[in-house]
């Protein structure tokens, strides 16, 4: 039995290399083809996949002609929303007028043969795999769509797996969102037989556009436990040294687009700093990071105690290093909850409501006063006890392993069924 996947970026690397790891074990395979930047070559993640046994890897522009590839690299161009956000738009709406859905078709088609004859030139069983295929996806959705119509009049099955989770459990949390109803950018999902969410809260952005037949909902590969047991074994050496402050925070931020009250961030951070005994870092999110406009604060990068974080550094390091974690609704804190560091929500700092303080209401953080309590309550008597259990082992059975524990082989079971449909 085979799978082919579709990989593009940070994210859907780090959330779908788990469920490829299990579908290797049980002794199928599968190409891996990357479709985004080649700057992962060398990534930790990437390198162990590569080495599995059944695997052969490969990046779109090796499979295809210079030609083919530049052809297919300036339609997709011609699409997706950053195209329209440069001063370029208006010149880039037209040429996509007059370039229109029939005349790319073309090149839709031929890269798709070329890639579904490569991988499966028997026509048997099989399964296509991309990761959540969303409206304003950097990656073509016209394209997409063609691929799996392809795939699924050729009897193979076609599956959409998470890149991320829900870390959000309420709606209108980016820049000009205004209005309480489904957001349309998640009906592009439809396109696929099945769709796979960690749990309910994300299963609702779904809801609305595909029946129940279609959404399943299976728990967290990324961070279950069976994957996090194993990431320890292949994790890079960390480039953090452990210094003998007395107490470590890390700070993960969401994407520029997302509403953040950057100037109160700024003064949480200059009042954590001040604290005798405390060492802080602060993560920019993988993807638009140097949108972010801390990343840029002179009067930051000039705390000695304080460090910005730069690319190389993954966030599982960031994880091990730290103590205590302030989490502007990012799904990387679900580490840090599963194996029972302190997650400070710090919701009065964004727009949204976070699922973490959802589930765990004494992880919110409501004001400043709240920060600086927080803070002193870690450095006067530690943070052991922390969470309250009861709250916690909630949060991980709704949120991370859904519907039980085994959460792996949950995954692999649906590309097997969707695998036999022919």
């Amino acid at each position: 039995m085979k799978a082919l996947f579709f990989l593009r970026h940070y994210n859907d690397i780090d959330h779908i290399t788990p469920v490829i790891s299990k579908w290797i074990e049980r002794g199928y395979v599968c190409d891996i083809v990357m479709i985004g930047k080649k700057r992962f070559d060398g990534d930790y993640r990437i390198e162990f996949l590569k080495q599995l046994d059944g695997v052969r890897f490969a990046h779109l522009r090796d499979l295809l002609s210079f030609s083919e590839f530049t052809k297919w690299r300036l339609q997709t161009l011609l699409l997706v929303r950053s195209s329209y956000q440069s001063f370029l738009g208006p010149l880039v709406k037209l040429l996509a007028h007059v370039y229109n859905a029939k005349r790319r078709e073309a090149i839709w088609l031929s890269t798709t043969w070329r890639l579904l004859e490569r991988s499966f030139p028997d026509l048997g069983k099989g399964v296509v795999v991309f990761d959540w295929i969303e409206r304003n996806s950097e990656i073509c959705v016209e394209w997409v769509e063609i691929l799996v119509g392809v795939a699924r009049n050729q009897g193979l099955g076609t599956v959409s797996l998470p890149h991320g989770d829900s870390p959000h459990a309420s709606q209108l949390i980016r820049r000009g969102e205004w209005q309480l109803k489904p957001d349309r950018s998640f009906s592009a999902a439809g396109m696929f037989d099945k769709v796979i969410v960690p749990n309910e809260l994300c299963a609702k952005r779904f809801r609305p556009f595909m029946d129940d037949q279609k959404l399943t909902v299976l728990g967290s590969p990324r961070y279950c436990e069976e994957w996090l047991t194993k990431l320890v074994t292949l994790m890079p050496s960390s480039p953090l040294v452990r210094s003998d402050s007395q107490l470590k925070i890390v700070i993960f931020l969401r994407k520029a687009n997302f509403t953040t009250f950057w100037e109160e961030v700024e003064e949480v951070v200059q009042m954590i700093a001040a604290f005798p005994g405390v060492e802080l870092a602060i993560k920019p999110h993988t993807r638009g990071g140097w949108k972010q406009s801390l990343t840029k604060s002179a009067a930051l990068r000039r705390l000695k105690n304080v460090t910005m974080i730069e690319d190389g550094t993954h966030s599982v390091h960031l994880l091990a290093w730290a103590d205590v974690i302030i989490d502007l609704a990012t799904s990387v804190a679900y580490e840090a909850i599963r194996v029972g560091k302190p997650v400070l929500a710090a919701d009065y700092l964004h727009t949204g409501r976070s699922a973490a303080a959802l589930y765990m209401p004494e992880t919110e953080l409501r004001c400043r006063d709240d920060v600086y309590e927080k803070i002193s309550e870690f450095l006067a008597n530690g943070y052991q006890s922390y969470y309250i259990e009861s709250h916690r082992q909630h949060f991980i059975e709704e949120m991370l392993d859904v519907p039980g524990q085994d959460v792996l082989s949950h995954y692999v079971a649906l590309l097997e069924l969707q695998a036999e449909r022919k």
